[in-house]
């Protein structure tokens, strides 16, 4: 006997409403970001400059190798997710993701040495843009909703969380390199009103894709990076850079309150770290650390050695800087960075089991060659 119109319409209403109960069972995050966030889509990218592809990065994570991320542990987003029941996201290009990866544990798109704007970061080849690593997430949930249909993949997408941390490369490798167009095409107030005006527009791109949980990570003092400083004579933070850090940190976080009230049900929201992470760096003993200033992984007296490599030698106690390398935060400095956030921006844990919530994945390796 077969089913009435209205049995048959009933029926259709359950199975939609059981797939779609399936895919709500675990929150994911997508991640957008540059080398503070990336968990290895540049080691993939065969002819980018930027990669931590070699020793010793990724020494104190799992088995020690290096694994993508530009530092000897976890990323900030890392923790955060860890310490809010949120799974990691492998890489867009980690060659195990497929349809069930993505809806079990999100993506990460973050690239080093990518920018707000495309035409940060050129000198390193290749990198994902911000908009390039949108265009990615488009492809994304074309690929959900091929698995799971369009409903159910709204809903999955509507309930993630999303992180975008970028900007510091948009200074870093763009406005104070002078071999970068818009060193001299921009005033300092100019470059940051593009930058507002750019991620404005790209923040709005992703809330029409579904983006409605999203903190955007603000800048630290990158003044004072081991880098920026070497590059002066007196070894000191350059004032200039971290005054530019602030000044895009107050226009993001206007910018991020506008979209939240005016953009239908977003919570967008702005996480700031900026002082707690000048606070360690003028007084790192109060914090546990007992340098601030230089890289723990570098090629003896020879600076800046811009990244880590075998040959370079580490610090005793990797614990105990802030600074990895020359540009990134060292594991324990970014737990920091992450505790701050969770704590300004109040999160709550996502799902019912929560991963790891201290110290990096694995037993730390032993430091080659201390200094």
């Amino acid at each position: 006997m077969g089913l009435s119109k209205a049995n048959m319409t009933m029926l259709i209403v359950v199975i939609l409403g059981l797939v779609i109960d399936q895919c709500s069972c675990k929150i994911v995050q997508f991640i957008f970001g540059d080398s503070l966030s990336d968990v290895g889509n540049n080691n993939r990218l065969p002819r980018s400059l930027a990669q931590a592809a070699l020793p010793w990065y990724g020494i104190d994570f799992g088995n020690g190798m290096p694994n993508g991320r530009f530092t000897n542990g976890r990323t900030v987003a890392d923790i955060i997710g860890d310490k809010t029941g949120l799974p990691r996201p492998p890489a867009f290009l980690d060659p195990s993701v497929d349809e069930n990866v993505i809806l079990e544990n999100g993506l990460s798109y973050a690239s080093g040495g990518a920018g707000i704007l495309n035409e940060t970061g050129n000198l390193f080849i290749q990198k994902f843009s911000l908009y390039k690593q949108i265009e990615l997430f488009q492809g994304t949930q074309e690929l959900i909703k091929t698995k799971i249909g369009p409903q159910a993949a709204d809903k999955f997408f509507l309930e993630s969380r999303y992180v975008v941390a970028l900007g510091a490369n948009d200074f870093i490798n763009n406005f104070l390199m002078p071999v970068y167009a818009d060193s001299w095409t921009y005033s300092s107030t100019g470059f940051i009103n593009y930058l507002r005006t750019t991620l404005d527009q790209q923040l709005r791109l992703l809330h029409s894709m579904g983006a409605r949980d999203l903190v955007f990570f603000g800048l630290g003092p990158m003044g004072c990076i081991p880098l920026q400083r070497v590059l002066g004579s007196s070894g000191a933070c350059q004032e200039k850079t971290n005054q530019l850090a602030l000044s895009f940190n107050q226009a993001a976080s206007q910018l991020l309150d506008s979209l939240s009230s005016s953009l239908p049900n977003a919570s967008f929201k702005f996480g700031d770290a900026y002082d707690v992470v000048a606070d360690v760096i003028n007084n790192p003993k109060k914090h546990g650390f007992n340098n601030s200033d230089s890289p723990c992984c570098s090629f003896g007296r020879i600076r800046p050695s811009l990244t880590c490599i075998p040959a370079s030698s580490l610090c005793k106690d990797r614990a105990l800087y802030v600074f990895w390398d020359e540009y990134h935060p060292s594991d324990r400095a970014n737990e920091i960075i992450a505790d701050e956030i969770i704590k300004k921006i109040g999160f709550l844990s996502s799902n019912a089991t929560q991963g790891p919530t201290h110290g990096p994945v694995g037993a730390p390796a032993l430091a080659p060659s201390p200094v």
